[in-house]
């Protein structure tokens, strides 16, 4: 139940009301926006809430245990908000969002009606629609220690200890040429062998994807520059001259753990556990011992 205040309560006992909508997101890179359903602008605590923004929400129906609720926020994608960019770029990823009921006429008479962070979203050609999750949706995150034969921590995460700023695990590079939107090559890295950079990750310094992170898929060296494959395109062209730092990747085995990084006393798999030939196995005759028995 919503705790109103006495301001507000009066206003919404009264003959007439002059309510609006007003929803916050904050992305986790510090950029705070406003939007509301009110014909004009309203602004609250130093934030502007845009009214054309074209931003609007569905009926709110919430649900019983950890099931996420069936609130989407929708809106256009326009430059002077939210943009394709932004979106593909997942400036939006987990954003923080809150809901506010809002006297527009006395911004101070207001009341949060949801709270929680965006999830799923997905985009047209000219709209986009994100899944609000509430606060109780992190509870319902899988938790601990997943059994596997490969190794559970990231590189150069504490568990794993690998200092991935040492020359061996770190360089720099431009773009040479773009092949496609998934592939190209660079010069400044001519010093690592092929697979060093395979599941690392790049971070770009220059050009129009300034700031944001991709994994790479694949990296071979053709002399005298490396080919770089991506597993996903990056939000805004690649050009010829960007310029990009980059760290070593691991596929996670415990062989490359123990040749590469000489690091098998920090491996977090279990390397050793029955697969799926010993599971399916059953007891059958031993010819060789007389009757024996073994499992396949």
């Amino acid at each position: 139940m919503k705790t109103l205040s006495s301001a507000l309560a009066a206003h919404l006992a009264g003959g007439a009301t002059t309510l609006c909508h007003c929803w916050q997101v904050a992305r986790k890179d510090g950029t705070v926006m406003g939007f509301t359903d009110h014909d004009r602008d309203v602004v609250i605590d130093a934030v502007t809430y845009r009214a054309a923004s074209g931003f609007t929400a569905t009926a709110v129906e919430d649900q019983l245990g950890l099931a996420v609720s069936n609130l989407n926020v929708d809106g256009a994608l326009s430059s002077a908000a939210i943009i394709e960019a932004d979106l593909s770029a997942g400036l939006y990823d987990d954003a923080a969002v809150t809901i506010m009921r809002v006297n527009w006429q006395d911004v101070t008479q207001r009341v949060v009606v949801r709270s929680g962070y965006l999830g799923q979203v997905s985009r047209g050609e000219t709209i986009f629609s994100a899944e609000l999750r509430g606060l109780a949706a992190r509870l319902d995150q899988t938790a601990g220690r997943v059994f596997q034969r490969t190794c559970a921590w990231e590189l150069g995460d504490s568990r794993c200890t690998i200092d991935l700023t040492a020359a061996a695990n770190h360089g720099a590079g431009t773009v040479v040429s773009v092949v496609s939107t998934f592939e190209f090559t660079a010069s400044g890295l001519s010093a690592f062998a092929s697979g060093i950079f395979s599941r690392g990750k790049i971070v770009w310094t220059s050009g129009a994807n300034a700031g944001l992170a991709i994994e790479v898929r694949a990296q071979t060296l053709e002399t005298p520059n490396a080919r770089f494959t991506l597993f996903l395109p990056m939000p805004r062209a690649i050009q010829a001259g960007d310029a990009f730092t980059i760290t070593a990747g691991c596929d996670k085995l415990l062989a490359t753990c123990r040749d590469r990084f000489s690091n098998v006393v920090n491996f977090g798999g279990f390397p050793h556990i029955p697969g799926n030939d010993f599971a399916l196995s059953y007891a059958s005759k031993d010819d060789k011992n007389d009757g024996g028995s073994f499992f396949n």
